[in-house]
């Protein structure tokens, strides 16, 4: 029997299709009440860093603002241990400002708290 606030491979599946969707709503609803997303570029050493709902909702959107046509394409299997996971994809977008196609590899680390997710870090590589 799976525990309600346990999070799964399809939970996050779907958070990433959302994503690959430009569907707001559906990643909000993916998140905690008290969450927060640190952006793999950006000026700090967490990146960009948004926290609560309403600041993680305009981090999450402002990617498609820079990369209209921003897509994740899931590399093996997410994997969970325990309030913590991980998701491995490869970004590809054209950014909005100059035109450049960005192709990139990354990952999220994810903490959970109530079957959703409260910390989204993403990291990526990226050419010069």
């Amino acid at each position: 029997m799976t525990d309600k606030h346990e999070v799964t491979r399809e939970f996050l599946a779907r958070f990433t299709q959302a994503w690959n969707d430009h569907d707001i709503d559906t990643l909000m609803a993916h998140m905690d009440e008290d969450c927060e997303f640190m952006a793999s570029v950006g000026p700090g050493v967490n990146g960009a860093h948004w926290v609560g709902r309403e600041e993680v909702r305009k981090g999450f959107a402002s990617l498609w603002d820079n990369y209209p046509d921003a897509h994740f394409t899931p590399i093996g299997e997410d994997f969970i241990a325990g309030n913590r996971g991980c998701g491995e994809w490869i970004f590809t977008g054209t950014r909005k400002s100059d035109g450049v196609k960005v192709e990139a590899r990354g990952c999220d680390v994810f903490t959970f708290r109530n079957g959703k997710i409260a910390v989204k870090n993403s990291m990526r590589k990226q050419k010069p």
